[in-house]
């Protein structure tokens, strides 16, 4: 489950970028000063940081800058247009992205999901019994027989099995096995999961209607 910190003094933008993130899998802290940012990033681990640069207390960069000091935490930040040289120094210092204000929220989103997916440390093979599921070989078996996936079930099966026990939407599903989703139609992750289900002989592969799917586990 990722976990995000939300470093903004506009509440009503923090609260808009919380709920445009939000999707299984994800849990959001939010702060509104550096003093608060702070005490968060010391009492928990965090799989990203979206830090506002104009906070009421303090340089932000200074926070970047000591933060780099201990740790790779993926941060993208905020900035006003006009700011160019505070981009290029939150760079400079370490800030994996950045997003200008004002900014799509869309384009936010897409920011975010490519910096969890890059920072996403690459899984060992996976066994459940009866299968074998290697992502990075592309190495698929049941009982010691391989499997053909293609690329679309690869995606969808790591999302199910790296999520075991919970219900995934059919809007997050979509979203992130065709990376965006928002030309596919609905119909192809039913195909998706259908073919995904006929290789997999028997795999707890649970339909939740009105909600999603889930790799069920006892």
């Amino acid at each position: 489950m990722h976990q995000i910190l939300i470093v903004e003094d506009d509440p009503a933008l923090s609260q808009g970028i919380r709920l445009a993130l939000g999707q299984e899998g994800r849990q959001f802290v939010q702060a509104g000063t550096i003093g608060q940012a702070e005490r968060e990033l010391a009492e928990r681990t965090f799989d990203l940081l979206i830090l506002d640069l104009n906070l009421p207390d303090g340089n932000s960069l200074d926070l970047l800058s000591r933060l780099r000091d201990r740790s790779a935490l993926p941060v993208l930040i905020l900035t006003a247009n006009d700011l160019e040289m505070d981009q290029v120094t939150g760079l400079e210092l370490g800030a994996d992205d950045y997003v200008t204000k004002p900014f799509s929220l869309a384009v936010l989103r897409a920011r975010v999901n490519s910096l969890l997916r890059r920072s996403r440390p690459a899984p060992a093979a996976l066994e459940l019994p009866p299968f074998l599921f290697d992502f990075d070989a592309m190495v698929f078996a049941r009982d010691g027989v391989p499997l053909e996936l293609s690329k679309t079930e690869q995606r969808l099966l790591r999302l199910l099995v790296e999520h075991r026990g919970q219900t995934l939407s059919r809007e997050v599903l979509l979203d992130r096995v065709w990376d965006g989703g928002e030309f596919v139609d609905e119909n192809a992750l039913s195909v998706a999961v259908n073919r995904l289900r006929a290789k997999l002989a028997d795999a707890p592969i649970r339909t939740v209607y009105g909600l999603g799917y889930q790799w069920a586990v006892d």
